[in-house]
C-alpha cells in the first residue's frame, strides 16, 4: 500500500501498529530510541514476509527525526503514513511535578509529535501525493486524570495540534488524526500500576484491576485493539476524516 513510519515501535502499542501496518501491505520503518527493540520488531516483520527497516532515533531530537524521515523516503521510496506513537507517562501529584518532569514528558509527548508531523508533512508536500499523519493521544487527552495531570496536559496538546495541522495540511490532501487508547496491557500501564500502587499501598496489579473494573466492555485493551483502529486511520477508508482524536478505550470515557 505504501511506506509507513511508526515511532516508539520497539514494544507495546507501537509494535502492534507496526505489525498491523505491515500486514496491511505497508513497508514499515520501525523507529525506537532503543535500537535493539526496533531491530527485533523489524526482523519480526521480515520473518513474516513483510518489508521493514529499523531506524533507531530519539523523537525529542528534531534533527534526528528530519534525517530519519528523509532517509526512509529515500530508501523505501516515499512516505505515505506517519504514526507518531512514541510516548511516556509519569505518576505524580501536580504539586510535586518538577521543571525537569515537565521538560521530559513534554519533550517526548508534545515536541516529539510536532517534529514527526513537521518532517512527515514536508516530505508529503514535496511528493504531492497526500498522506496520513496519525498521532498518539489518550483518554487522558479528553479528561484530566488525577496523578496524571502533566501527562494529561501533553495529550490535550496532541488534540490541539491534530486539529490545527488538519486545517493547515488539508489543501495538500494530508489528513491528520489521533487515536486515544485507554487501559492497555503494556509496559506503560505496568509502570502506572506500579507507581500508583506505591502511593496507595496497593499491590502489584491491583490498581490496573481497579481501573479495568470500569471498562464497560469488560476487559483490558490490547495493542492489537489500538492497531486495528490505526490501520483504519492509515488506510483509504478514512480519507474523508481529519482533525479527529477518537477514543478507542472500551467505553471508559464517553464524549
Amino acid at each position: 500500500m505504501g511506506v509507513a513510519v511508526v515511532t516508539g515501535a520497539g514494544r507495546g502499542i507501537g509494535r502492534g501498529i507496526a505489525l498491523r501496518l505491515s500486514r496491511d501491505g505497508h513497508a514499515v520503518a520501525v523507529n525506537d530510541r532503543d535500537a535493539h527493540g526496533a531491530t527485533a520488531v523489524a526482523e519480526e516483520i521480515r520473518a513474516a514476509g513483510g518489508t521493514a527497516v529499523a531506524y533507531p532515533a530519539d523523537v525529542t531530537d528534531a534533527g534526528a527525526v528530519t534525517a530519519m524521515v528523509g532517509q526512509v523516503a529515500e530508501e523505501l521510496g516515499g512516505l505515505d503514513v506517519m504514526v507518531a506513537n512514541a510516548g511516556i507517562a509519569q505518576v505524580k501529584p501536580l504539586l510535586e511535578v518538577t521543571p525537569d518532569d515537565l521538560r521530559t514528558i513534554f519533550d517526548v509527548n508534545v515536541f516529539g509529535v510536532v517534529y514527526c508531523l513537521q518532517a512527515a508533512a514536508r516530505v508529503m508536500i514535496d511528493r504531492g501525493a497526500g498522506g496520513k499523519i496519525v498521532s498518539a493521544a489518550s483518554i487522558a487527552g479528553h479528561q484530566g486524570f488525577d496523578l496524571l495531570g502533566h501527562y494529561s496536559a501533553t495529550k490535550f496538546a496532541v488534540r490541539a495540534l491534530t486539529q490545527a495541522a488538519a486545517k493547515e495540511l488539508a489543501p495538500h490532501r494530508i489528513t491528520v488524526n489521533a487515536y486515544c487508547p485507554g487501559i492497555v496491557g503494556t509496559d506503560m500501564w505496568d509502570l502506572i500500576d506500579e507507581q500508583m500502587g506505591a502511593r496507595s499501598g496497593a499491590g502489584k496489579g491491583e490498581t490496573l484491576k481497579q481501573y479495568a473494573a470500569g471498562i464497560p466492555l469488560g476487559r483490558v485493551q490490547t495493542a492489537d485493539d489500538v492497531a486495528a483502529f490505526v490501520s483504519y486511520l492509515a488506510g483509504p477508508d478514512s480519507d474523508y476524516m481529519t482533525g479527529q482524536a477518537v477514543m478507542i478505550d472500551g467505553g471508559v470515557v464517553m464524549v
